[in-house]
Parts: C-alpha cells; structure tokens; sequence
C-alpha cells in the first residue's frame, strides 16, 4: 500500500524530494506482456529499490515482535517466530496476521503460513533436527536441498557429456564448493560422505567409458596396478556401467587417492575444512 509505505519512509527521511522520487518510481507502471499497466500497489517486481522499500515495510513487522518479546528470525518476507507451545502458537499467528494484513496493509500467504515444530521447518534451505546430546535443535540442509544438489551433480557427471575431465571437474569444484560453502553451519557429515561416494563412482563410469574399446580399458587398468587376469575379467564381463562403477576392481585402479591428485573435489574434505559450529 503506497500511502503507508510512504508514511512509514517520511517518518525517517526529511527530504521531500527524495520522497517525490521514491512516489514517482511506485507510480512509474510496469511492461507486462509488451503492454503498459499502471501500479497503484506494490512495487515493481526485479526493481532494485523494491527489496529495499519491502524491508523498510517489514521493518515495522520486526518492531512490532521486538515489543512483543517474540523470539524471531525474518529474510525477505519469509519468517519464522518461535514460541513454547501450540496454544501460544495459534494465538501469536491470529495477532500478527491482523497486524500484518490491517496495519501494514500487506496479505499474509495462507497457503504457506503455518504453525509447526522445528523439525518439520524449511527455511533458506535449511532443515532441523534435535540433537538430544546437547538439549537443543540444530541445523542441517533440508532433505529437499539434498535432493536438489544431488541432481546437479548427476547433471554434471552424465556419461553422455562429451566434454574434457579437466572442464567437468573445474565445474563440479563450482558447484560443490558453492553448495557446501552455504550450508558450512549445518550438521551434514554423514551426508557429505554419501555424495561423495556416489560421485567417485559416477567418475569412475566416466574415466572407463573414456578407455573406449577392451584392449585400451585392459592396458590401463595394467598400468593401474591391476593384474592382467583381472583386468580382463572385468572388461569382458558384459556388465554395465553401475558394476563398472562400483566394480572393487575399479575402485583398487582409480583408488580415492588417485581420483584426489587428479583433482576430483570432495565435499566432505570441503565441508571439514569450512565448517562453522554456531
């Protein structure tokens, strides 16, 4: 609601031309579909003073659960607020609704409000769980963020991506370091560990498919450190490529060790080496 945002901003800012301006970019209209329409609310989605002008909006929701002695984390437009019960639960959600949706002039998603414990929670991507050896709930990546990350990785170790190794694992290293650099707070070491085997043996598929023909996947698992006998056990046993990857005989050849000197990223080393403990 403009008039109210605009209240909200002249209580702070003494320049009416800088209110003028922050009017006029409300009003300006946006494109939609090549077509012009006017704006008497909201702000301009992707506007780079709307993540702003929302915070300066929210603000007031974040007083206002200040005074109330609530305990609370807010990104965005996306909160949570933590209380000691249901009953306190359902009561906090009618009041801050209403003051939300009639102070602040805002509507609150019905949809996606809800009133649950910790461990059913999404928030940023992160999951909770309660660790009963220090009394108290931490954080870990949400199951879904899992899924998400694992998925990528798939895509990035496809045996079909005809591509240099060199340029998969500079783009894997991207993505891992990313991913693990964001969720450094939380508990993921059994997690990390489990990526991390499936990835070696989805590289493993990858350098084997690389050798091509039988005479070239023998003579390299040889140069390995494989006996002869065995390289051709493995090479002739009409397998497919979930053996090859999990095959012992693989995983002897293209050791962890040696899949580290070529440079293949591990997101439990990552993980360990970044770690936050809050």
């Amino acid at each position: 609601h403009h008039d109210k945002l605009m209240r909200i901003i002249s209580n702070t800012i003494d320049d009416g031309d800088v209110i003028s301006l922050i009017r006029k970019y409300l009003v300006s209209g946006v494109m939609a579909n090549g077509r012009y329409e006017e704006t008497p609310v909201g702000t301009p989605q992707g506007g780079n003073l709307s993540p702003l002008l929302s915070n300066i909006m929210l603000n007031e929701l974040d007083k206002e659960l200040e005074n109330r002695g609530l305990r609370f984390v807010r990104y965005a437009d996306d909160a949570l607020i933590f209380v000691k019960s249901e009953k306190a639960a359902i009561r906090v959600m009618k009041s801050i609704v209403r003051f939300i949706e009639d102070k602040l002039g805002l509507l609150v998603n019905a949809e996606k409000s809800k009133i649950s414990r910790p461990g059913d929670l999404k928030f940023l991507g992160f999951g909770y769980y309660y660790d009963f050896k220090n009394g108290r709930y931490q954080v870990k990546p949400h199951i879904t963020s899992v899924q998400k990350f694992q998925r990528k990785l798939r895509q990035l170790t496809k045996r079909n991506w005809s591509i240099p190794l060199d340029y998969r694992i500079m783009k894997l290293k991207q993505v891992i370091f990313g991913w693990v650099n964001y969720f450094r707070i939380s508990s993921m070491k059994k997690v990390m560990t489990r990526i991390d085997g499936k990835l070696r043996s989805r590289i493993r598929v990858i350098i084997w498919k690389q050798w091509k023909v039988p005479r070239k996947q023998i003579k390299s698992l040889i140069q390995l450190g494989i006996p002869k006998e065995e390289a051709k056990g493995l090479t002739f046993c009409r397998k497919g490529y979930r053996y090859i990857g999990l095959s012992k005989v693989v995983q002897r050849a293209l050791s962890n060790e040696r899949l580290k000197q070529r440079g293949i990223p591990s997101a439990l080393e990552r993980y360990l080496k970044v770690h936050t403990v809050i």
